[in-house]
């Protein structure tokens, strides 16, 4: 009760209630790893523009095959990505160092880039005693960043351990281009002078501080130990173990002649399926034809698993990086946007593949299949793009890794097993709130009437087969699926099943002459 009982009249009191709404998981969120021009290293970064991408990654790069499928992805209709970018285990950050010109100082300040690359040779800073108080240890810093115009000022520094505005801790929560490296100066640097006639503070070398020719490196190409990282250090693949959720994974050619390692691939397909994601797989470079693919295709055996798909051929694309001229990319970023356009005008029960599965920006299929060709890689589970006049160029198949017919899996296609994932992942995340609730009828009540509502709820936008509920899922949470036995070990026990429904792959028309009629 909320108060207690004490004078004659009318007391009002409000009432929890007891059920439970289960919201859907997103469905198209898209992770990519790879090589960026610059950012954070093994350091997940949420993007949702191709823009936000630049800001933080420093766009396009001619090295970097993640920056064009990022490219692709967002052209053909995805919203959500999150980008890992990685480098190899040579790369340096660059250095800038103030130096004093006392007897016995050497080095006044030293900084460097905020992470690894040869972007960081582009940068510069200044100090200036500009300051209200100039007996004080303030002092201000301003960097700028040549490649981009970017200017970043940093007001009433100190050096003291005693000040809020200690220079290594603003520098570590805010500056996106540099930090502090080494030992924190106890005196505050001397400023930098004016910039000579016809100079300014940014090309002159007394009116600010250049980074060290040459410090920062981009380093060599990654291998397979960058990419695959370490799942106890939270790098390479593992790094989105520090992101709550994703539901595609990209991971683009280390190069335009170097493809992603088997190895590789492997362990990422046995992650994206602990993680409840597809992984979309390019198709080697060497795959030049149909033979090439359905004799390559055998090297991915150990790879047939459900939580992954293969696309082939590759495509033929405009590079704004070289005045639009055509150039072959991967197709991962653009099945994968695809993937998202279809999730977000149809519903991930619909194969993300057909007539209205276009590939924008496609000028042309690396190589162009028949019929006949088509008909020889499907059934082995190698998923097409085809070309067809007026309508463009399409993604034509829909299997999964798993999908080959003599396998016979219930994971055949990827639209059974994206939903499968979208359910488990819902509900995951949806029943959280029976955790240490007592285990008896009126909790089995709630999960029901929750997981019901949301299996309905999928049921009335079309998601599953049958024309009644009954028909399309069921929902079991009692005695019978919770024994005793059970309670006491603090188990509750779940049962839900659905009718997916299955792309039409094959459309058969029967046409048969009607005889005159006597």
């Amino acid at each position: 009760m909320p108060v207690q009982l004490t004078y004659p009249g009318v007391y009002v009191e409000e009432v929890a209630s007891t059920s439970r709404t289960i919201s859907g998981s997103s469905t198209s969120i898209t992770a990519f790893i790879g090589r960026a021009k610059r950012g954070p290293v093994n350091e997940p970064v949420r993007v949702q523009t191709f823009g936000e991408y630049e800001r933080v990654f420093g766009g396009l790069w001619s090295e970097s095959t993640m920056s064009y499928a990022v490219r692709h992805y967002f052209l053909n209709g995805g919203g959500d990505a999150v980008i890992t970018r990685i480098a190899a285990k040579d790369a340096r950050k660059a250095k800038l160092d103030k130096i004093g010109k006392g007897k016995n100082i050497t080095i006044e300040l030293s900084l460097e880039a905020a992470n690894e690359g040869a972007w960081g040779n582009n940068l510069r800073f200044r100090i200036d005693h500009e300051v209200a108080d100039t007996q004080s240890d303030l002092f201000n810093l301003s960097v700028y960043d040549s490649s981009t115009g970017v200017i970043e000022e940093y007001r009433n520094l100190s050096t003291s351990n005693n000040s809020s505005r200690k220079i290594d801790q603003v520098l570590k929560n805010e500056s996106k281009l540099v930090r502090v490296t080494g030992t924190v100066p106890t005196a505050k640097p001397g400023a930098h002078t004016a910039p000579g006639q016809a100079q300014t503070i940014w090309t002159d070398d007394k009116a600010s501080t250049k980074a060290t020719a040459d410090s920062g490196s981009d380093g060599a190409e990654l291998t397979n130990t960058d990419y695959e990282g370490k799942e106890a250090d939270k790098t390479g693949i593992y790094a989105f173990d520090k992101v709550d959720i994703f539901n595609m994974m990209c991971i683009p050619p280390v190069n335009d002649t170097t493809d992603i390692f088997t190895a590789t691939l492997t362990k990422a397909a046995a992650y994206c399926k602990k993680r409840r994601a597809m992984l979309i797989i390019d198709s080697p470079k060497v795959w030049k034809n149909k033979g090439d693919a359905k004799t390559g295709f055998a090297s991915f055996n150990n790879m047939a698993v459900e939580n992954a798909a293969i696309f082939f051929p590759r495509v033929r694309m405009a590079d704004p990086l070289q005045e639009n001229r055509p150039r072959e990319f991967a197709p991962c970023g653009i099945i994968a946007g695809v993937f998202a356009r279809t999730d977000a005008e149809r519903g991930i029960w619909k194969a993300p593949a057909g007539i209205g599965a276009t590939l924008k920006g496609v000028q042309e299929l690396s190589v162009k299949l028949t019929d006949g060709e088509h008909g020889q890689l499907n059934p082995i589970g190698v998923n097409c793009l085809r070309t067809f006049p007026v309508i463009g160029s399409v993604i034509y198949g829909s299997r999964t890794c798993k999908g080959a017919d003599k396998l016979a899996s219930e994971f055949k296609y990827i639209p059974v097993r994206r939903i499968t994932l979208y359910i488990e992942e819902s509900l995951y995340r949806g029943t959280q709130f029976a955790v240490f609730e007592p285990n008896d009828e009126p909790l089995w009540s709630d999960i029901r009437f929750a997981v019901n509502s949301f299996m309905n709820g999928l049921f009335k936008k079309g998601a599953f087969q049958g024309t009644t509920p009954a028909q399309a899922y069921f929902v079991k949470c009692d005695s019978e699926t919770t024994t005793q036995d059970d309670i006491n070990r603090g188990i509750v026990n779940i049962m839900v099943g659905f009718a997916p429904l299955k792309p039409a792959e094959f459309i058969v028309l029967k046409i048969q002459q009607m005889s005159e009629q006597k």
